[in-house]
C-alpha cells in the first residue's frame, strides 16, 4: 500500500464521534446538529423534477468531459457572476464539470504536483482536510498559512518566507472561508495572482461557499474576477472550484466545476479520463437547470440571513464573535477549551458542534482552531433558534 496513507489524520467528523461516545446526551431533547456542512434546506422543485423526468439517460454512459449544453451553462454562469470578458471563459477549453468539489480538489492535486524533493503545497490553517490528504499522496508537504483574527481570519500572505514560495507548486484558497467565512478581497487576489507569476505555481481557490452571502449588493468577488481586472483573460495558472451543494441545496446532485487556464484544464482532462468519474448524464441535466436560476439562490440566502441575525441575537450576549460576510459559519470563542466545550453541549443540551482544533494543524506551538468551534447553521430555522437557545443556556451554566 502507499505508505503516505499512514500519514492521513482521522477526518474531523471520527474525531467528534469519538468525543461524543464518552457521554449519554439527554434523552428528553431532541438531538440537534450544527456540526456537518449539509445543507438542509429543501431542493429546487424544477431541478428535482429535470432529474425525474430524464431517470432513463441512466442507461448512458456519460463522457468524462460532460455536455456540451451543460459546460456552455456553467460558462455561462461565471461570465455574469464574475464579469468576465465574453469569449475568455469557453465552455470547449476551460470548464470541466465534476462530482463535487471534493474529489476535485483530491484529484486535481494528483495531476498537477511533479514529485520532488521540497514540493510544496500552500493551504490556510484551519482547513478543509481534503487539501492536507491531496498534498500527501502526491507526495508534496502542506506549508500551513494560519487564519487569525487580527488579520480578518486571512492568512498573511506577506509573512510567508520566499524559499517557501520558491518550492509551492500549488496553493490553496478557501474564500468564503470554512470555518471562519473570511472573504479575500480583490486586492489579495491580484496580489496573489503576482506571487504566482513571480514563483510559477498554480492557484486553486475553492469558492463553493460563494452564494451564500448577506448582502445582495455585494457578492463575494473570485479569483477569476480579479484575474479579468488585470486583464489576464488566459487565467494563467489559476482555476477556481465551484458547487451546487451549498448554492442550489443539492449536496447529494454531487455536481459541480472547475475551471480556469486552459492548459491546466486541457491536462486535467487527459486525468479525469483514466480516473474514471464522469458524472451521470441526468445529473448533468439537472445542474443546466439550476445553474440557469438566480432566484433560488436569492430565497435561498435570504433564509440563511435571517437565521444568522435570530442566532446572532440570542447568542452575542454570551460568545464573542463576528457575523460572517458569507458562508453559513459562525466561529465562536470558547470560554473553556473548544473539546470540553464541544463535549460538555452535547452531554448537557444534545447539540453538536465541531471543535476547532479539528479543522487545524498546530504549528509553532499556535492552533487557530483552540478555543474555537464551528457551528453550522444548516438546520431547519426553528431547530438553528432552538440550538442557539440551548447553547446560551449552556454558556451561562458554565
Amino acid at each position: 500500500m502507499n505508505p503516505d496513507l499512514n500519514r492521513l489524520q482521522p477526518y474531523p467528523f471520527e474525531k467528534l464521534t469519538a468525543l461524543k461516545a464518552q457521554v449519554t446526551p439527554p434523552s428528553e431533547l431532541e438531538h440537534i446538529a450544527l456540526s456537518i456542512g449539509e445543507p438542509r434546506h429543501p431542493a429546487p422543485e424544477f431541478v428535482l423534477n429535470t432529474l425525474r423526468h430524464n431517470m432513463n439517460r441512466i442507461s448512458n454512459y456519460p463522457t468524462t468531459k460532460g455536455l456540451p449544453e451543460l459546460r456552455e451553462a456553467i460558462a455561462h454562469w461565471c461570465q455574469q457572476r464574475f464579469i468576465l470578458k465574453p469569449g475568455t471563459l469557453t465552455a470547449d477549453d476551460h470548464v470541466l464539470p465534476v462530482n463535487g468539489t471534493r474529489e476535485a480538489i483530491f484529484a486535481f492535486t494528483q495531476a498537477l504536483i511533479e514529485r520532488k524533493p521540497g514540493a510544496l503545497i500552500a493551504s490556510p490553517n484551519p482547513f478543509y482536510q481534503i487539501y492536507e490528504g491531496a498534498a500527501y499522496l502526491a507526495g508534496a508537504e502542506p506549508y500551513f498559512m494560519p487564519c487569525l483574527e487580527e488579520n480578518g481570519f486571512i492568512p498573511d500572505f506577506d509573512a510567508v518566507p520566499a524559499d517557501v514560495w520558491e518550492n509551492t507548486q500549488l496553493l490553496f484558497l478557501c474564500t468564503p472561508g470554512n470555518p471562519t467565512g473570511a472573504v479575500m478581497g480583490l486586492d489579495v487576489l491580484k496580489k496573489l495572482i503576482t506571487l504566482s507569476d513571480q514563483y510559477d505555481f498554480v492557484i486553486a481557490s475553492d469558492e463553493c461557499y460563494s452564494e451564500i452571502y448577506f448582502d445582495e449588493q455585494t457578492p463575494p468577488p473570485g479569483l477569476l474576477q480579479a484575474c479579468a481586472e488585470l486583464g489576464r483573460d488566459d487565467y494563467k495558472n489559476c482555476v477556481v472550484f465551484h458547487s451546487l451543494s451549498k448554492r442550489s441545496n443539492l449536496p447529494g446532485l454531487r455536481s459541480g466545476f472547475i475551471a480556469g487556464e486552459a492548459e491546466l484544464m486541457q491536462k486535467f482532462l487527459l486525468y479525469r479520463t483514466y480516473h474514471g468519474c464522469s458524472m451521470p448524464v441526468q445529473h448533468q441535466l439537472a445542474s443546466i437547470e439550476a445553474w440557469g436560476d438566480e432566484d433560488h439562490t436569492i430565497a435561498n440566502r435570504a433564509v440563511y440571513t435571517e437565521k444568522f441575525e435570530r442566532a446572532g441575537e440570542i447568542l452575542k450576549p454570551v460568545l464573542n464573535f463576528e457575523l460572517p460576510e458569507a458562508s453559513f459559519y459562525l466561529w465562536p470563542e470558547t470560554p473553556i477549551n473548544e473539546e470540553d466545550f464541544a463535549q460538555k453541549l452535547f452531554e448537557q443540551q444534545n447539540v453538536t458542534v465541531l471543535p476547532g482544533s479539528y479543522l487545524s494543524r498546530t504549528l509553532d506551538g499556535q492552533n487557530p482552531g483552540n478555543n474555537r468551534v464551528r457551528m453550522t447553521l444548516v438546520a431547519t430555522m426553528d431547530e438553528c433558534v432552538e440550538a442557539a437557545q440551548r447553547i446560551r443556556r449552556f454558556v451561562e451554566s458554565l
